[in-house]
């Protein structure tokens, strides 16, 4: 899932007619940079919520994305039909953002269709459409050992910026140190006290379909009333009963959040702006 509803306001006067995910960063949409790690992982479908300015997205990319051109023979047979996209368009529905585990939970039949009993997919990617992230790729592995864990997310964690100094969340494990054997450990919702390192939820994430059901989740699959909710509180019940795994990436990653970020992205310099 790409999260795409978002208002942009710190972007304005840029965002005032195009949503931030179709601004231009390196030549392209924001939002195609993810979209063009998607096809060439071979996943097989991508959800899309929008609400502001939705409808310029969806008229955008359509129903299909296709690499132009596929570099390489794999591109070339996982890019022969393309990237079905589908779309969760809550301006459209309820008019206005349903903010992520909200605007998830709205998407979750999308995301995640039961065909018949015990018929299930229930792991899937999520992803902000409106972060800058060339080089991580959306491995299957990755996809195989969450599948066969018994946590209900695993998050990608990254050097904290200049915005977000104090971080969002611990790491547990040989994950935290720098030369780990193994990059994976347990993601911590440290309290204020806590003097441990925290590092900054990168917005890359697996998850599992039970994290939106009861018990941690009250909104119906497919949030028919349109109930507005934060993804943050269920991620830190989850890890306080130890069920969120992460791991930290240390490739160019960019929130790209203000007009002073966009610009220093497109001019290939560091992007340290508040």
């Amino acid at each position: 899932m790409l999260l795409a509803a978002g208002r942009g306001e710190r972007m304005r006067p840029l965002t005032d007619t195009t949503p931030k995910p179709l601004l231009a960063v390196r030549g392209k949409p924001l939002m195609q940079w993810p979209l063009e790690a998607l096809a060439r992982a071979g996943v097989g479908r991508v959800v899309v919520n929008t609400a502001w300015l939705g409808s310029q997205i969806s008229a955008q990319f359509n129903d299909v994305f296709r690499l132009q051109p596929a570099s390489s023979l794999l591109e070339q047979l996982s890019n022969k039909d393309g990237l079905p996209i589908l779309y969760s368009h809550e301006g459209q529905d309820f008019g206005a953002a349903l903010e992520t585990a909200g605007g998830i939970a709205r998407a979750l039949p999308l995301l995640c269709p039961r065909t018949g009993a015990g018929a299930s997919a229930d792991v899937f990617w999520v992803l902000a459409a409106d972060v800058y992230v060339p080089d991580f790729v959306f491995s299957p592995a990755a996809v195989a050992r969450f599948s066969a864990s018994d946590k209900l997310a695993h998050l990608w964690l990254v050097p904290n910026p200049a915005h977000n100094p104090r971080g969002d969340f611990g790491l547990e494990g040989a994950a935290a140190e720098t030369d780990a054997p193994t990059p994976i450990g347990l993601a911590l919702n440290l309290l204020p006290s806590d003097k441990r390192p925290r590092y900054t939820y990168s917005t890359i994430g697996l998850y599992r379909r039970a994290l939106f059901e009861p018990p941690w989740c009250d909104i119906v699959a497919g949030n028919p009333l349109g109930i507005k909710a934060p993804l943050a509180p269920l991620m830190r019940a989850a890890m306080d009963n130890r069920l969120v795994s992460a791991e930290r990436y240390g490739g160019a990653w960019t929130d790209v959040g203000t007009p002073e970020r966009l610009h220093a992205l497109n001019l290939n310099l560091p992007c340290v702006q508040p």
